[in-house]
């Protein structure tokens, strides 16, 4: 397994896979120098799927290979990182790491700019973070499902802004994918995707207790929600199975790109 470091984290890779290795204490100071630096960033939410998912489409795997930040969600990828390497990552909870990214930048007045969900989501969402975030400045918003025909004004619009974070949630023809494909036309800034971000802010939808998460049983309740994820019991086993491989072959020993 590769390893790379840096002032504030750590990348290794994870079945060929990068994952970032960065605590709490030192997100600041990192989002605070990329910032300077006024160039474009991507941050990745990873989680167990999007991982395998990345093994096998190229594609996915060259924007998260290409992202400033790729922090881990599930709690399989911080066991699998232990198991091969002895090395401790830290796990955010999707929710919780976006309130830290705002709070981050509300400290220094930095901006936001809100994509997706539906428009009455989206003013809901807006209305909370105004609320909980007064020196955090919104410099737009969008709702997603948008006419295809919109979306050169939405992505001049969002350059025109230049948020500090592009924060975007479903809705979004392609999802995250969207946020690679236009990579170098949304300006610089950081971009970060999260699917239900939206509905949670507006209190739609509930995320996960930090015990149920601690445990990592927060899949639990999606699956009774939508049961067809109960199958994913299946490639769980097959990353159980890769990680053996790993371990007994010694692979991966690559280090990652940058």
């Amino acid at each position: 397994m590769g390893i790379e470091t840096s002032d504030y984290k750590q990348r290794v890779t994870l079945l060929k896979v990068p994952v970032d290795i960065i605590s709490p204490d030192q997100l600041g100071d990192f989002v605070y120098d990329l910032l300077k630096e006024e160039k474009e960033y991507n941050i990745v939410l990873l989680s167990l799927w999007d991982l395998l998912r990345a093994r096998r489409n190229n594609d996915y795997r060259s924007y998260i290979l290409n992202a400033s930040l790729v922090i881990p969600i599930s709690k399989s990828i911080v066991s699998g990182i232990k198991f091969l390497t002895g090395k401790k990552a830290f796990r955010y909870m999707p929710f919780h790491f976006i309130v830290s990214m705002l709070t981050i930048l509300e400290n220094r007045e930095h901006s936001c700019y809100l994509l997706g969900g539906k428009n009455k989501i989206l003013l809901k969402t807006e209305k909370n973070i105004r609320q909980t975030f007064p020196r955090l400045r919104l410099v737009g918003r969008f709702p997603g499902s948008y006419k295809r025909h919109d979306e050169p004004r939405i992505i001049e619009a969002i350059k025109k802004a230049s948020p500090s974070l592009l924060l975007a949630g479903k809705g979004i023809k392609g999802g995250e994918r969207w946020i690679a494909k236009n990579n170098t036309t949304l300006g610089k800034g950081m971009r970060l995707w999260c699917s239900d971000i939206f509905d949670v802010f507006a209190e739609k939808k509930k995320h996960p207790s930090q015990a149920v998460f601690d445990k990592g049983l927060e899949w639990v309740g999606y699956c009774f929600h939508n049961p067809i994820k109960f199958l994913r019991v299946f490639p769980y086993c097959y990353y159980k199975l890769l990680l053996l491989v790993y371990k007994i072959f010694k692979l991966g020993n690559k280090p990652t790109g940058t």
